[in-house]
């Protein structure tokens, strides 16, 4: 299929497919990345998949907290699969396309996934909150159908995200050239390939980007806040230390998760370089599912146990 064909009105070109030039200008092979997003993709998985196994395997961590990571290593392992393998092909491809209809089933689902992830980490952070907070009533505020309307909304919220902002990109008129200077297909790399005005549609994605952005991280600062009044309340310092350090594993995700993605879409474009873009889009679509396992892991002494028990019914069961 060639990479463009006549319009109806014959005076312009309608692209077909489009070309991941990947961190290249050229069509030449990238073994480099290929082998680093190979080792990352590789870990992730691994990583994602026995965090979800523990969790769903162990009765000692069918709770609130846990629900919540489990579907965080489930988001984490389908974004990072939507981006990582269709990434490795480009990079030891000569041609380097992707298909328009390929870009947009991309597009619709790394935005489907990426803004329920923050909504999963939000509801992570309410429930800490309920926790520390309000233990008595913990209970009945984090109840079993209380888990699964705050994910099912999280989806949900997905499900708009991703549907409005694709929407509008791909009504836009891709009319050449087809490079996307990107490792993916992403929002602001095609609104700049795009061959008439734009601003409405980066007036929507920073809109859109900087309102999930806002609402999540305002439910998650508004939840620490709360908790580390509780905490300084506690005599104990080591009580203290004990009930921050259940909270500490979030932190450090949150900080990294929304650190990269306001960089990268809750700022006009204008302030960023592609090439920063690309490093820092590695960042919240690969290096972060992948951490995200062992910080949440390392220092969780119920996890590893879990993760103990696990490994050794598996081993039982062969």
């Amino acid at each position: 299929m060639s990479a463009a064909e006549p319009g109806r009105d014959g005076n312009h070109t309608v692209v077909m497919e489009f070309l991941l030039l990947g961190f290249g200008r050229g069509t030449g092979l990238q073994l480099v990345p290929f082998v680093t997003f190979l080792v990352i993709y590789t870990i992730t998985v691994l990583g994602n998949a026995v965090l979800v196994l523990t969790i769903a395997t162990d009765a000692r961590l069918h709770t609130p907290m846990y629900f919540f990571l489990l579907n965080l290593s489930f988001i984490d392992f389908c974004y990072s699969s939507v981006i990582a393998p269709r990434a490795m092909v480009s990079f030891l491809s000569q041609s380097k396309t992707i298909s328009y209809s390929g870009c947009a089933t991309q597009l619709v689902f790394f935005a489907f996934f990426i803004t329920t992830e923050a909504f999963i980490l939000s509801a992570m952070a309410y429930d800490r909150y309920a926790a520390i907070c309000n233990p008595l009533l913990y209970p009945i505020t984090m109840s079993k159908s209380v888990c699964i309307q705050l994910v099912v909304g999280s989806y949900i919220c997905g499900s708009v995200n991703c549907v409005v902002q694709t929407g509008f990109t791909f009504t836009l008129p891709f009319c050449g050239p087809n490079k996307i200077d990107h490792f993916f297909c992403d929002f602001p790399p095609l609104l700049n390939l795009s061959c008439t005005d734009t601003y409405i549609n980066q007036m929507v994605l920073f809109a859109f980007s900087s309102l999930i952005i806002v609402i999540t991280s305002l439910i998650i600062l508004v939840s620490y806040v709360y908790i580390i009044l509780s905490v300084l309340h506690i005599r104990s310092a080591t009580g203290r230390q004990k009930t921050f350090s259940t909270c500490s594993s979030h932190l450090v995700a949150v900080s990294i998760f929304y650190g990269t993605v306001t960089f990268m879409y809750a700022q006009p474009s204008s302030l960023s370089s592609p090439e920063q873009s690309k490093v820092v889009s590695v960042f919240y679509t690969l290096v972060i599912p992948m951490l995200n396992p062992f910080i949440y892991s390392l220092r969780n002494k119920d996890v590893k146990n879990g993760l103990r028990r696990t490994i050794g019914w598996i081993v039982v069961w062969k």
